[in-house]
């Protein structure tokens, strides 16, 4: 009896939830959402919109700006996860010191900072991972950042498979 009365609340929960998200099958994209799947595949390419979109989020919930994709710090992200996949390590001077990355890259930054991660194989694992951890949470919630980019690189030899770079920073609109 009481077994019955656990699971008849939880069918109708169910079954309510199909209902509305079978009204709604038409206008919705086929498979699941971009920041659950894998890196872990050859031509993976993470989502750089919802990883945006994912972390302006959180910023807007800890009432910071929001981010905007960078072309330039994409490009640094991606020299520093794929650094990091070619060596088998996890480690943020694997394609350099951090500081002279950005230097070297022409970056006008007024500020910069930068989390990495492996292991992690979809974009909400790493952004959970970085949100647990408080040098990881306290770069995502910088409250000079306004621009960012971010990398995922498969590498299946690895212990880790997958790796990950984010930059975030905000250019010194005084110079230049």
């Amino acid at each position: 009896m009481l077994f019955d009365a656990i699971l008849k609340p939880a069918r109708a929960v169910t079954l309510c939830t199909l209902t509305f998200g079978l009204a709604g099958c038409a206008s919705e994209p086929p498979g699941q959402p971009s920041f659950y799947q894998s890196m872990a595949t050859a031509n993976a390419k993470v989502d750089a919109k919802a990883a945006a979109s994912m972390i302006s989020g959180y910023r807007r919930n800890n009432g910071l700006g929001l981010v905007a994709l960078d072309d330039q710090l994409m490009r640094m992200a991606e020299e520093q996860a794929r650094a990091m996949a070619s060596k088998n390590r996890f480690e943020h001077d694997a394609a350099g010191p951090f500081q002279q990355r950005i230097k070297r890259s022409g970056y006008d930054a007024k500020v910069a900072v930068e989390n990495i991660g492996a292991g992690y194989h979809t974009l909400a694992e790493a952004f959970s991972g970085w949100r647990d951890s408080p040098p990881h949470r306290a770069n995502m919630l910088h409250s000079g950042v306004t621009k960012m980019g971010i990398a995922a690189v498969y590498s299946p030899g690895s212990k880790y498979k997958v790796f990950w770079a984010l930059i975030l920073a905000a250019p010194d609109g005084r110079r230049g």
